[in-house]
This record gives structure tokens, C-alpha cells and sequence, in this order.
């Protein structure tokens, strides 16, 4: 069973920074793409980055140049560095991985405030 457990999430001022860490047990990760998505209050969910198992990274437009994904084989461990963060960052931010059992962890909580 796949598991996926979110965590770093908080509330901050705009401007400030903050690192999410997704912790993957279950799957072997060495061999699956891993993704972030946020779902803003009241919106759907959106990608936001994913990772392959080469380690090639994509960004949705709104956080190129601000955000990186990155992932720890070692530690079956995905993370996601979010710097000079906006209030429209503000979202429930969940990992997956490409794995067909993959699912969806509990998601941890980002409040962004001006």
C-alpha cells in the first residue's frame, strides 16, 4: 500500500519561504515520477512540479524562478522549496507519484498573507 505523508506547511508573510517534504513508503520511488499540487480555497486542484526518476523537473508558469522540486532516493523523499511566496501561493498542498496505487497523502496546509 502506498503512502504519502505530507509535512512544512504554515503561515506567512508574503516574501517569506517555505520547504514541504512528502514522504513516500509502499512503492519503489527509485523508478516513479513524483508531483506537487496545491488546491487554493475554492479552486480545483492544480499541478504545480513535478519530478521524473532522471530527475528532470517542470514548473507551472505562476512559480518558475520560485519554487523547486527536488527528491532524495535514499530517503523515498520528495521536497518542495517555495521562496518568495505570494498570498495567491495559498493552497492545501498534496504529493503523488506516477505510480498507478499512488493516491493522495493528507495534504499540509500553506496561508500566504500581504
Amino acid at each position: 500500500q502506498v503512502r504519502l505523508v505530507e509535512s512544512g506547511g504554515g503561515s506567512v508573510q508574503a516574501g517569506e519561504s517555505l520547504r514541504l517534504t512528502c514522504k513516500i513508503s509502499g512503492i519503489d520511488f527509485t523508478v516513479h515520477a513524483a508531483g506537487w499540487y496545491r488546491q487554493p480555497p475554492g479552486r480545483e486542484r492544480e499541478l504545480v512540479a513535478t519530478i521524473s526518476r532522471t530527475y528532470k523537473t517542470s514548473y507551472v508558469d505562476s512559480v518558475k524562478g520560485r519554487f523547486t522540486i527536488s527528491r532524495d532516493n535514499a530517503e523515498n523523499t520528495v521536497y518542495l522549496q517555495m521562496n518568495s511566496l505570494k498570498p495567491e501561493d495559498t493552497g492545501d498542498y498534496c504529493c503523488t507519484t506516477n505510480s498507478p496505487n499512488s493516491g493522495w497523502g493528507q495534504g499540509t496546509q500553506v496561508t500566504v498573507s500581504s
